[in-house]
């Protein structure tokens, strides 16, 4: 028999994960006890990654004085992100009281970061009829605190610019690139001035501390509940933002009767809290509203870059909810009238019913 041998083929060349390099090597400087294992812990909507680092034997937590045997790696690659924030609003929340990583190392040069692990159990996995109650009852109290902290001058202004830069993420993203559509002139000038009416209502909101997205995907079950994650981008604004984030979360939907009753209960402790909520609940909740039409344009906007930039799909899934509850309240107020006609246009929608023109 003759044997035929094949040339040996050249060894691939392996795309090396240099920034996953670099982190191992800093950990192994500044971890508080020898590492037995690290694993993608998560990836946000950012260029931001996670690692759960499993260490060799329990620890005890600074400040806290918990027990841990894991810890989280933060991998926030400059110059796309920027460490400071986080570490900033970290000290905020806990001076607060309420229940944020601890930063136990930081490398702001590299883009690193060390934090105590909230766990895994995130309200959206543990949110059910009979678990909601207790959850959003947390929820609330943990950002009442967060709200009575607020001091002017701390965190960026929530201002004209900022919101206006998130609402026109909806024509480029959404509109644009997402459905293919150019709008007209008469369609965009109905844009502009329900983005005027939503931009004068945002802004004369009373102000505070702004998490800018405090939801199901971002609040951890873990005690003392919640945990909360996702805040280097906090803000000082419009006093409604994270309870729309909350109570209208692009991630999980309740009733609007649900919706009204954790609103009233937020507004009740609010007010005994003396926050600068307004007296009449009425008004309260279309601040509420007017809030979330803001936020809920800018969703369907950064979903579609998520899709069309970052090619993240996982987030189409989500835009029909973000747009019901956009179109529902444009259908409650006749300033936003047009704005519903728009929205029915461009998806070529039937109306919904209960309003005309």
């Amino acid at each position: 028999m003759i044997a035929f041998y094949l040339p040996a083929r050249p060894p691939q060349r392996m795309n090396r994960d240099t920034r996953f390099d670099a982190l191992s090597a800093w950990l192994e400087r500044v971890l508080p006890a020898p590492r037995q294992s690290i694993a993608p812990a998560s990836f946000d909507a950012s260029f931001r990654r996670y690692f759960r680092v499993t260490l060799t034997h329990e620890i005890t937590l600074p400040d806290s004085g918990a027990r841990a045997t894991t810890l989280i790696a933060m991998d926030a690659p400059p110059p796309h992100e920027n460490c400071g924030p986080y570490v900033s609003v970290a000290r905020l929340l806990a001076d607060a009281s309420v229940h944020a990583p601890t930063v136990l190392a930081k490398d702001l040069t590299q883009g690193f970061l060390l934090l105590s692990d909230l766990g895994t159990r995130t309200y959206l996995s543990e949110l059910s009829d009979a678990t909601a109650p207790v959850l959003y009852r947390d929820a609330t109290s943990a950002l009442l605190r967060w709200q009575l902290a607020s001091r002017q001058g701390v965190l960026s202004p929530y201002d004209e610019t900022l919101l206006l830069r998130e609402l026109n993420l909806f024509p480029e993203w959404y509109v644009a690139r997402h459905l293919g559509i150019s709008l007209a002139d008469e369609q965009q000038a109905v844009l502009a001035a329900a983005f005027r009416l939503i931009l004068d209502n945002n802004l004369k909101q009373p102000r505070v501390y702004v998490h800018r997205d405090y939801h199901s995907r971002n609040l951890m079950v873990c005690p003392p509940n919640p945990g909360v994650l996702d805040f280097q981008d906090a803000v000082y604004g419009p006093i409604t933002y994270d309870l729309v984030s909350l109570l209208r979360d692009a991630y999980i939907a309740w009733d609007e009767e649900r919706q009204l009753d954790w609103a009233v209960r937020y507004w009740e402790r609010a007010r005994e809290a003396r926050l600068p909520v307004d007296g009449d609940f009425a008004a309260f909740w279309r601040d509420f509203e007017w809030m979330g039409v803001q936020r809920q344009l800018k969703v369907l906007g950064i979903f579609a870059r998520l899709y069309h930039r970052d090619g993240k799909d996982g987030y189409l899934n989500d835009l029909p909810r973000v747009m019901v509850y956009l179109r529902s309240a444009c259908a409650r107020y006749r300033e936003l009238l047009p704005l519903a006609r728009l929205l029915d246009q461009i998806e070529a929608r039937v109306p919904i019913v209960g309003y005309t023109f």
